[in-house]
């Protein structure tokens, strides 16, 4: 078998779980996982973690940057900040004027761009007290959600005909897009929630290089070789892989040129391996793979 990444189109209505079972029952392989959630009504890419040692890698790639297509419907508020929720429209106070595409550039530009204060929906995922924000929202009772910083590199309008308006953002992990929509829609004072979401990037992996849930074979697979390219690496002699693996210590030629380094033998990685930095030239195993 494998070990590598699959990229996944996720189309709107399955959970991120749905597509998990759906790849493991197609490559008859259980050791499955992914990069990050989609919510069901959102679509887009799904990076997806096959095999027992690329489920092992997931952690390098949990803090890079992921990108959307968010379209937004402005003059309306939802209870789960998305169309999944209760709707509600505003009626605009007296006064209040449509606002111009201009006006929400400048907007997004002085509140929205770099490292923001964000609190995640009260139907989110996040975990209050030791259990899941969405399970006390659905049970109606009161979600105190602390803000969470959380980085947005990029928020550009693509389009904008009141009330449609649609976004391309790219953020950090963590990053909330219905908060997003519905901080915009206060911040323009009229209101706003998600109304379709679709992830186009995560890293350097694009959605129109992704395949579709119900056609996948192994050959689509990337191997760990190609996925952890950009990493630093070492390859390791068999009497090093093997202490590696028992827990010992080793010595190398040459100092590590990296915190994580990716040891590998016979093209398969064997371990992330880190400095001991005790004034030895030990180095150990921070995870064998």
């Amino acid at each position: 078998m494998k070990h590598g990444f699959l990229l996944v189109d996720k189309p709107v209505g399955p959970t991120s779980h749905d597509i998990v079972e759906m790849v493991r029952k197609q490559l008859h392989e259980t050791h499955i996982g992914h990069l990050g959630t989609l919510d069901p009504a959102a679509s887009g890419l799904l990076v997806m973690a096959v095999g027992s040692k690329a489920l092992k890698c997931i952690e390098l790639f949990q803090n890079g940057t992921k990108a959307y297509e968010a379209e937004i419907t402005l003059g309306a508020v939802s209870t789960t900040y998305d169309r999944e929720g209760v709707i509600e429209s505003l009626t605009p106070k007296a006064g209040w004027m449509v606002p111009d595409d201009h006006t929400i550039m400048l907007l997004i530009a002085d509140r929205f761009i770099g490292k923001i204060k964000q609190v995640p929906p009260e139907a989110s995922a996040v975990k209050i007290g030791g259990e899941r924000a969405y399970r006390k929202f659905r049970q109606g009772r009161g979600v105190n959600i602390p803000p969470r910083e959380v980085e947005i590199t990029e928020c550009a309008v693509v389009e904008y005909a009141y009330p449609h308006l649609k976004l391309r953002v790219r953020c950090g992990s963590g990053t909330y897009i219905r908060s997003l929509a519905h901080d915009l829609g206060a911040s323009l004072k009229c209101g706003g929630y998600l109304a379709n979401l679709r992830r186009i990037k995560v890293g350097e992996w694009r959605v129109g290089d992704s395949h579709r849930p119900d056609c996948i074979a192994w050959g689509h697979v990337i191997p760990l070789k190609e996925v952890l390219k950009d990493f630093s690496s070492i390859e390791l002699t068999e009497a090093q892989a093997e202490n590696i693996r028992h827990g010992r210590d080793i010595v190398l030629d040459s100092p590590l040129s990296a915190k994580d380094t990716i040891a590998w033998l016979n093209d398969l990685p064997i371990a992330i391996l880190t400095p001991r930095n005790d004034g030895t030239e030990l180095v150990h195993a921070r995870k064998v793979l």
